[in-house]
């Protein structure tokens, strides 16, 4: 078995949504850094390392040129593809929410920024437009219509998401410090599931500091990586340490993250341009 082919199990495991977001991540990674084009086959083959079928791993690529992220050239048989400035601009934010989250922490003046935004459940595509976007923000939902974060410096940022929605006219935004009524505690808990994100930093911690010395190929672990590390800036607030225990493994996450991804990044490169070259050479 080549040392970057998935087991059989393995393989079993990745469905079509799970093979376009690692093809994403293998586009962020090495594709877009290059500003060059790619092959079918390297992504195929990069992607069956992963454990991605063929099949799921082709319709992941017209999924993604369908939503305008790539586009494709033939060349007699063979295809080659680039990323649109579309595709671009989307790995361009994601590798900076990426990169950056966690990287700093700012000091908490004890305010907070409350939004109130409801929208009948019979719109549910908007609703669920919403939530996506003031999540990827840091905001949490307490309750249905109202959403928090303590990061204040996030109000021209929500209020672009309005914007865009059509929702600014039905929202009410406001500034300022709890008034001492009510528990803190259960206002966090029911906004963000916070105990769920403690465990995934912790199982992250676990598994990745594992390889370490686990001798995988370092492809396979920077895809996989960089993969599960993109999940956090969805779920964890990146609330400010006053409202956070002190043992909270976050910060020990993002540093492992650092750490091991600028230990595999040269040997990960090669193991691409190995990958490249031989799609390549290919008839």
């Amino acid at each position: 078995m080549s040392p970057l082919a998935p087991s059989t199990s393995r393989r079993r495991e990745v469905g079509s949504a799970s093979a376009r977001s690692l093809l994403l991540t293998v586009l962020g990674e090495f594709v877009h850094p290059r500003h060059e084009t790619v092959w079918t086959a390297t992504l195929l083959d990069a992607l069956g390392a992963l454990g991605v079928e063929e099949k799921s791993a082709r319709q992941a690529l017209t999924r993604t040129a369908t939503e305008g992220l790539l586009t494709s050239s033939r060349h007699g048989r063979r295809v080659l593809w680039a990323l649109t400035p579309q595709g671009a601009s989307l790995l361009d934010a994601g590798t900076s929410r990426i990169y950056g989250f966690l990287r700093e922490r700012h000091p908490w003046d004890g305010r907070w920024l409350v939004l109130s935004v409801p929208i009948p459940e019979t719109q549910r595509q908007l609703r669920h437009r919403l939530r996506t976007r003031l999540t990827w923000l840091g905001l949490g939902s307490p309750t249905s219509g109202l959403w928090i974060t303590p990061d204040t410096t996030k109000n021209d940022d929500v209020d672009a998401v309005l914007q865009e929605l059509g929702l600014a006219e039905h929202a009410f935004a406001w500034v300022g410090p709890t008034s001492g009524s009510g528990d803190e505690d259960r206002l966090l808990a029911e906004a963000w599931d916070l105990a769920d994100v403690e465990e995934r930093y912790l199982a992250f911690l676990e598994d990745f500091g594992a390889r370490r010395t686990a001798g995988a190929s370092p492809f396979v672990n920077q895809v996989e990586m960089v993969q599960e590390w993109r999940r956090f800036p969805f779920l964890d607030p990146d609330l400010p340490g006053e409202l956070l225990d002190q043992n909270w493994p976050g910060i020990r996450a993002a540093d492992l993250f650092h750490e091991l991804h600028s230990a595999w990044h040269r040997d990960a490169q090669a193991e691409w341009e190995r990958l490249d070259s031989a799609a390549g050479a290919k008839p």
